[in-house]
């Protein structure tokens, strides 16, 4: 299962990042449709309401005016035509101000999670180490000697196969599977090893055996 489960996690962590790419494409979308205002507006709108009412401008009416002037075309007192300038409440204005704020901060927030998120799955690709602490810091029922005798003889597929089925069954059913698998893996790595046929290579040992499990 080596291949098959590096190929799912890494299309796994291929769709988060995608993810990311598709919020800051988002983010400079809505920017340019509203003229180069909307990656700044957050952060306007939180100097505005910190600052004294003197020197307070509104950047939502800055973005989306409430007022505008208006063309009326009217009958005159001779009956022809005549034209009325006056000024008009934009209502809609006032709804999509305040929506637009709650997508910026939306926006801002799904960014910097999807950030920290694409950081931390490129910490646990290049520090392997790591990955043992990880699953013993969600199952303490497993020792972390099996956690690491597991993930030092397997790939990062196999491990992350294992640690999102640790999230879904029970603690115990999962002690007795991960203790299992370690040995096995264990025992493969070791009959490799006296056929002259040590693990590594080619990559690393994929989980077997399933059946047993």
């Amino acid at each position: 299962m080596g291949c098959t489960t590096l190929t799912y996690v890494f299309k796994y962590w291929f769709c988060e990042l995608l993810s990311l790419v598709n919020i800051i494409g988002q983010l400079f979308l809505v920017d340019r449709f509203l003229g180069g205002e909307f990656m700044k507006y957050g952060i306007k709108v939180l100097e505005f309401s910190d600052r004294d009412q003197e020197e307070r401008v509104d950047p939502m009416i800055f973005v989306f005016p409430r007022m505008t002037k208006c063309h009326f075309h009217i009958f005159g007192p001779s009956g022809t035509i005549e034209r009325r300038d006056s000024l008009c409440l934009l209502p809609l204005n006032m709804l999509n101000e305040k929506t637009f704020i709650f997508i910026w901060f939306w926006y801002v927030i799904l960014a910097t999670l999807l950030s920290f998120l694409v950081l931390y799955r490129l910490i646990l690709l290049a520090m392997p180490g790591l990955r043992p602490r990880i699953m013993y810091q969600h199952n303490r029922a497993v020792p972390i000697e099996v956690f690491q005798a597991f993930t030092n003889k397997t790939s990062i597929g196999d491990w992350w196969i294992l640690y999102i089925l640790s999230k879904n069954i029970d603690p115990m059913v999962y002690r007795d599977i991960m203790t299992r698998l370690a040995k096995e893996v264990e025992t493969s790595a070791s009959n490799n090893a006296y056929l002259g046929n040590p693990v590594g290579g080619g990559g690393k040992e994929g989980l077997h055996a399933s059946s047993a499990v």
